[in-house]
This record gives structure tokens, sequence and C-alpha cells, in this order.
């Protein structure tokens, strides 16, 4: 029963493809199908495995014409069963199809009676040699031909004889003109010579030239070759997603023809129409590829006399000395005449803040004047891309530049959703002839969402990199004998990464951390609510909002960046944080010395830090006092982008309890985004030495008892100051202070006093520390 319950899913499954093929004249999930091929056994289930892989053949013979693979896939079908009739019938078909080129190598010279006598010899022996490369190769194609049996060519019987007798008929006259050439040579050698022998070979060349083409013909239905020159609104609606950009582009193209139609009818417009445009979107939406298409629209309606799309960007058009620029500019635009210059992020032309010795503005000043000006205007156009919000800003900043480019010549090309994602991974499987599995696919997803972070994002490119790396993972990790489906289909683990795997579990470096047990409870209980939020999620049910945005009170060495490297990984492993990473850093990094260039810088390491953790130290220097500080304008950037990021972003405020006390209050934004407070108490006597022998165990080293008890009494008597620090600066001095005392003694080799720490070792160690020479 159950036997039977297996062979109906099997035959609905067959007949489901078999459907498919016949509907769609493809099979949409080519890797459902490879995968489930893969699971049949050469005996059990031959004759299904062979069909199967027979309708996976012809899928991909209709997607992308016949190749070598179709050509392999149908011989491992014929392996696995030598009865399969669709397998039989397409070989029979390539078979015939593939000896359309048997007559390319005949090919005679001119023959003319006019030639002198050294001329007419050359002429014979070129013809004599030709005749016999072709008999040679053409009567080995004809015995190859005879040999086929009926059942080779089941269906094409009448094709393969008409090509017996034509070859047949080829192989007669191409006798006769060798004989003929042979006489002709030697008359022209002799004393008496006759154009008997010339006339003979005219006709016979001539007969081979009518069979050519009656040879010819028998293979022009067949092909189903793409027109060179496809319609570039065909171009357009084939590509993946991008709606918005379809339809945005098929009005435009409909409005210029609509403006040529008036114009050819001898209507006037008296505002010229700008084919400048600018292109707006994110890296990998496929600007590049609009800006071709659009040179090509340009060019079918007579816009423009080429189709050619010149690209350039600031290193090639920004000089390095006076008059470079203007030169660079120049060349670029000359190239680009008739046709298109395509500047890919423009934005970057203009910087702020640039010094005198860049030259930003003058490429822009220069590309202007090109473009309106009496020698090159209206002979090129030009498009610039970039991301959109830095465009904007370039646009605005630059009022002769914007009034070349009107608004409704603006395109924004959106993200790629997930799902037109997971196509263009597909299809570049495919262009590689591969296919992907359902694990596979679940894996690219997976991929897409970790890498999908921040506006860097690039959504089609990054696709089409995983794919190449799963082609790599798949290639180097095979060895030995291969089956078919390892040169075929990539699976689930061709895609994971390894490298996003963790080395530890940070659930286990919390727990090693040395005292913060107060901090190490926080932390737990707020990972464990996160937990739970996320299986509320997972089920459908409504999540509390998560506050993860903390601030980390406690004197400098207490483990606060330690602590929030381990928070982030914790993140991570639930799912809330993509990368997990831990983005330090300081007032330095986020204000600078002049009006707007703050707000630049702290959206700078912001998108450094999505996905991941900002920790930022000693945060409250954010607000040092003094007229033209711009601390102010960071927290106020930072308010706002943590709003813009929501759980993308993670920030840790870490400082002294009174001081970031004052700093959240400065802000009410910045107070009401941080609900979560872990102090961090200064370390015990006996924490720091247990950090110590930590840290020294790290390089093999031991603390001996006496020293242990000096280190323990000086830090109970003793107010040093530095917490882990202080630890770990004490190992390196008493490490230096014993390596000296030993080699001052002659020690030669190790002994095992070289790994113990003496007293006297800290003695000198605590010596140096307090007299601040470290």
């Amino acid at each position: 029963m159950k036997q039977q319950r297996k062979l109906s899913e099997e035959n609905q499954l067959l007949h489901k493809w078999e459907h498919e093929l016949t509907l769609n004249g493809y099979i949409r999930d080519e890797g459902a199908l490879l995968t489930y091929i893969k699971t049949l056994s050469d005996e059990q289930n031959r004759k299904e495995k062979a069909e199967l892989l027979a309708l996976a053949a012809l899928s991909r013979s209709y997607q992308n014409g016949h190749d070598t693979v179709v050509t392999s896939w149908m011989e491992e079908v014929l392996n696995i069963d030598p009865e399969n009739q669709r397998a039989i019938l397409y070989i029979a078909a390539h078979r015939w199809k593939g000896m359309e080129e048997v007559f390319n190598k005949l090919s005679f010279p001119p023959l003319r009676e006019t030639d002198n006598r050294a001329a007419k010899k050359k002429t014979a022996e070129q013809f004599v040699s030709i005749c016999r490369q072709f008999l040679d190769y053409s009567e080995k194609q004809l015995d190859e031909l005879q040999g086929i049996n009926h059942r080779e060519t089941s269906g094409y019987e009448e094709q393969y004889q008409k090509l017996k007798n034509l070859l047949d008929d080829a192989i007669k006259e191409a006798t006769s003109l060798l004989k003929a050439a042979e006489e002709y040579e030697e008359s022209i050698s002799g004393v008496f010579h006759t154009s008997v022998h010339y006339e003979e070979m005219k006709l016979r060349v001539k007969h081979l030239e009518e069979i050519k083409v009656l040879w010819k013909n028998e293979f022009l239905y067949s092909k189903n070759e793409a027109p060179e020159n496809e319609d570039p609104l065909v171009e357009l609606n084939k590509l993946i997603g991008l709606s918005s950009v379809k339809e945005r582009v098929n009005r435009y193209y409909q409005f210029l023809k609509f403006q040529k139609k008036r114009k050819d009818l001898g209507f006037q417009s008296k505002d010229a129409l700008s084919f400048n445009m600018i292109l707006t979107g994110n890296p990998g939406t496929g600007k590049t590829t609009i800006a071709r298409l659009l040179a090509k629209i340009y060019y079918q309606l007579g816009v423009l006399p080429r189709a050619e799309v010149i690209e350039a960007d600031r290193s090639q058009l920004v000089g390095a000395y006076v008059g470079q620029t203007e030169e660079n500019v120049r060349k670029m635009v000359e190239r680009a005449l008739g046709g298109v210059l395509f500047i890919d992020e423009a934005y970057s032309l203009k910087r702020e803040g640039q010094s005198g010795n860049d030259y930003g503005q003058t490429a822009i000043d220069t590309l202007v004047s090109l473009m309106t000006g009496s020698e090159y205007g209206d002979q090129f156009a030009v498009i610039l891309a970039g991301y959109p919000e830095e465009m904007r800003q370039f646009l605005d900043s630059n009022p002769g530049l914007r009034s070349r480019f009107p608004q409704s010549n603006l395109i924004h090309l959106p993200d790629y959703t997930d799902e037109e994602l997971l196509q263009i991974g597909e299809k570049a499987a495919a262009d590689n002839d591969f296919a992907l599995s359902e694990g596979a696919k679940t894996e690219l997803l997976g991929r897409i969402e970790q890498e999908r972070v921040d506006d860097t994002f690039g959504n089609a490119r990054t696709v089409r990199n995983i794919v190449q790396e799963a082609i790599f993972n798949k290639g180097s990790q095979q060895e030995g004998e291969l089956d078919f489906f390892s040169y075929s289909l990539l699976e689930k683990e061709d895609f994971i990464n390894e490298e996003q795997q963790p080395t530890k579990d940070a659930q286990e470096q919390l727990n090693k951390l040395i005292g913060l047990e107060n901090v190490k409870n926080e932390v737990r209980s707020l990972i464990s609510f996160v937990h739970m939020q996320q299986l509320r999620r997972d089920k459908g049910l409504p999540a509390v909002p998560i506050q993860l945005h903390s601030v980390f009170t406690g004197n400098p060495g207490t483990g606060k960046t330690t602590v929030a490297k381990i928070y982030a990984e914790l993140l991570k492993e639930c799912g809330i944080l993509k990368r997990g990473h831990l983005m330090i850093g300081s007032r330095a990094d986020f204000v600078a010395g002049y009006v707007g260039q703050t707000a630049i810088k702290t959206k700078k390491k912001i998108r450094e830090a999505l996905g991941g953790v900002l920790f930022i130290d000693e945060a409250y220097s954010l607000l040092a006092q003094g007229n033209g500080d711009f601390g102010k304008e960071v927290i106020d950037t930072l308010v706002d982008e943590m709003t813009r990021h929501n759980e993308n972003l993670v920030v840790i405020l870490a400082g002294y309890p009174q001081e970031m006390n004052q700093l959240l209050e400065s802000n009410p934004g910045l107070r009401s985004r941080f609900k979560k407070f872990f102090h961090f108490p200064d370390y015990t006597a006996t924490e720091l030495l247990e950090i110590m022998e930590d840290y020294a165990g790290n390089y093999q080293y031991q603390l001996t008892t006496e020293a242990k008890d000096f280190i323990y009494t000086s830090l109970e008597t003793t107010s040093l100051g530095g917490n882990g620090r202080l630890a770990a600066n004490l190992i390196n001095e008493a490490i230096q202070a014993q390596a000296f005392r030993l080699m001052e003694d002659g020690m030669s080799d190790l002994t095992e006093e070289a790994f113990r720490l003496d007293k006297q070792d800290f003695e000198q160690a605590l010596l140096k520390i307090n007299k601040g020479d470290y």
C-alpha cells in the first residue's frame, strides 16, 4: 500500500512537470525538478528518472536554445534508459543539425583565364588542395550518415536522406573538379594550353555552389536566433522587477515618439526638449543598464546618431593641476558626441569643504559650459547617477546644473524586493548553467537578508556575487568521481558562509567574565526578553517594543567595551542584528570643524555601524562647552538616525555616571531612546587578582603564592585606579621585569623559573606604574 502511494505521488509529479512543459514550453522551477531527480535511483526508478531528466533538458533547450549542456543531459538520459524516446528524438535532431558546417571549408579562389601562367598555376594548385581536403572530410561524414540506423534517425528520416543525397552529389562533383584541376595544372606546365579544363572547372564549381545553397537551406528553418538589435523597450520589459521604472521609461518613450511625429509633420516646439537624465538609486539597482537602454531609445527615435554610452567617473574627469580638469572633461565630451555621457556617483565631483587644490567644481562648470555652448551643445546627452540623497544635495548646490536636468527627467530606481533578488539569483545561476534547489533558495534569501543592512547594499550586484561564491564553493569542495548533478545543481551547503559562523559562543564569553555579576544578569535578562519577543513575532502574536539602546556607566577599565562586544554578538544570535559587529567611536569621529560637516561625519559613522552596535565612549565629551562647538549637531543627528534605522542600529553611550546624566538631559529625544542602564562597579582586589591570573595564563605564566599575596595587599591598601587596564599593565610590566632579572642572572634556556612571576617582579612593576613610566 505504501509503495503504491509512493508510485502515485511520483506519477503526479511527472504529470505536473509534463503539463507545465506542454503549456509553457519550459519548467519554471528547474532546481526543484533536478533536486527531485537526484533522489531517484538509477536501478529502481530508471525510466522515471530518465523521463524527468529529458523534461529538464527540453525545458532548458526552450529557454536557452540548443547547447552542449542540453546534449550532455540527453546523453545522460540514454545512459540511464537507452529506450527513452524523447532523448532518441532529440539526439537524432541534434546530429542532423550538427552537420550544418560540412561545406564551410569548400571555398575556392577566383578563376581567371586572363591571369599569367604563374598565377594560373598557383590557382590550380589551390583547387587541387581544397578538393582533396574536402573529399577526405566529406567522405568520412557520408560514412557516418550511412552508418546511422533507423532508430537513431527517428522522426528525421527524410532530412537524413536529403543530406546523404546532397553530400553524395557533392563528392561526385568535387571528384570531377579535382580531376579537371589536375589536368588544367598539367596543361599550364605543358607546351599546348587548352581551355577545355578551364571550362570544366567553372562548371563543377557552379554545381558545387548550387549544392552548398541546397545544403544550407536544409538548416534555415531550424534556426531560432534572437535579433541582433532587439527593441530597447522589449529589453526593458524583460528586466526583473523595476515596474515603476519600466512604466516611467515607457511613458518617456511614447512622449519622445509623439514629439518626433509632430516634428515630422512640421509642428514646432518653442522650448527644446532636454534629453539629459538623472538616475537615482542604491548600488546594483540597474542605473547603468537603464542608461544604456535610454541611449538605444534616443538612437532608435533619431534623437542621437549613436547608441554608444561613454562611462566616466571623478577620477577620469578631475585633474591634479590647473587646466588638466578642463582638458579631461573636454576629451570625455568629445568621445561622447552623438551619444550619451554617463557619470556614475556624480555627486563625488562636488566635495563639501573642498580645498583650493580640488578641481571638482571646475569639472562641473566645464561640463555645463560644453552642454550649453555652440561648439557641442545639443550634440550629446548627459546622464548623471548616484545615491538619491547625495544627488539631491549635489543638484541643489549647483543651480547651473539643476537647470539642465528638469524634474520630469529624474527617474528613481528602488531597491529590489527579496523575491525579485531571488529571481535575479536564479538567472545568475542559469547564466552559468546551474539551477537552485529549494534549500539553496532558502539559504540565498537568508544571505540577502544578512547583506541588506544599509544603503550600500549592492542589490543585484550583491546577489550575483553570492551566486558566484556558491559556484566557487561547489567546485572547490569536489573530490573524486562526480555525479551528473554536481555540475548542474547548487544546493544549500554551497551558499553557507563559513566566515559568518561565530568562533565562540557569546553566552559562554559572558559567563566567563570575572565579576560584573549584576551586569551579566541584566544582559541575560534582556537577551531572554528579546528571544521571547522574537518567538511571539514568529507565531504572529503582537510583540512588546524592544528597547535595546543602552547606557553603560562606570570608571575606565571596568569592562564596558568588552560587554558591548558580547552584547552585539548576542543580539546577532537572536536575529535582531544582521552583522553583530561593534563600532567604537569618540568625539573626534563625529565632530568637525565647520558648519554642515559634523552631520555628514556622524551619518558616515552610523552607516558603518548599521547592523551592529555603535559604542560611543566618553559620550558626554560631545557636549564640550564653548562657542562654535558642533557637539549638539552630533546629538541631534544621532537622535534622527536612531529613529530612522530603528532595530537596525543599537547605540551604547558610555562614561562616568554624573556626566552621562547631563548628556541625556541635553536632548529630550535622546533621553527617551535610552531605557536600559548598566552600571559597571570597580573590581574588588580579589577580582583584579583573578583577572591578572587569567591574563598571565593566556601566555603560560603563573603567579607564585608570594606574588599573589603581595598584589592583594597592595590593591587593598593602595588606591591605584585603572581596574582591568591596571591588571593588564601590571602583568605586562611584571613579565618585562622577570625577563630582565633572569637574563641578568645568565639564563640561556627556558626553565621552570621562566614560567613563574615572583613577588620581586611585581615590586618592580608597581614601582614603575607609581612613577607613571608605563
